[in-house]
């Protein structure tokens, strides 16, 4: 369910970035730290999942092989995705099919965060303070991974990190997308 959960993750993640429709919301905010840090967009993301993984720690998130899974597998999963060239880029296609690659790839965001983290081995940086945040304030996953997405994407957008249309569509749908998926596990 972890590994099966990662892949689709990263399925979704490729199906986002190929629609050429915006970044999600978390690379926006990766892409507006390296214009003021002397670090690449890479290394933006790693500091900020050490940092927030800290915050998720101390906020009772519970690591695991899930956490250490989500930091290498998803990555790992994207690259090999993007390799086989099983996705296209829909750059050229018509702004309908763009749209619903980036609609899918978002659903199969919030059903690989789903699966994933219902095998309960733990979650990677950015999910487990959604977890631990959701348990503190009482809020429904769906609710606080939106407030999350929207907060980091204002602050992307005010460091000059790259958004389009799918961005504000990623950051509105994919907590949405989670809970439902969520709801569907525990119903089975």
């Amino acid at each position: 369910m972890l590994v099966v959960g990662l892949f689709l993750l990263a399925l979704g993640f490729v199906l986002t970035l190929k629609s050429r429709l915006g970044l999600n919301p978390w690379n926006v905010f990766h892409h507006g730290l390296t214009f003021h840090l002397p670090i690449t967009w890479g290394q933006s993301n790693m500091l900020v999942g050490v940092a927030i993984l800290g915050v998720a720690y101390a906020l009772g998130a519970e690591l695991g092989a899930g956490t250490i899974g989500n930091m290498v597998l998803t990555g790992l999963f994207m690259d090999a995705i993007l390799a086989s060239g099983v996705v296209p880029d829909f750059l050229r296609a018509p702004w309908v099919q763009r749209l619903v690659a980036h609609l899918s790839g978002t659903v199969l965001v919030g059903v690989g965060t789903a699966l994933y983290i219902f095998a309960n081995l733990g979650a990677g940086p950015r999910d487990s303070l959604m977890l631990a945040l959701s348990q503190r304030f009482r809020a429904s996953v769906g609710r606080v991974r939106t407030g999350l997405e929207v907060a980091v994407l204002a602050l992307g957008m005010l460091l000059g990190g790259e958004w389009g249309i799918g961005t504000l569509i990623f950051a509105l749908t994919v907590g949405p997308a989670l809970q439902w998926s969520l709801r569907g596990l525990k119903q089975r």
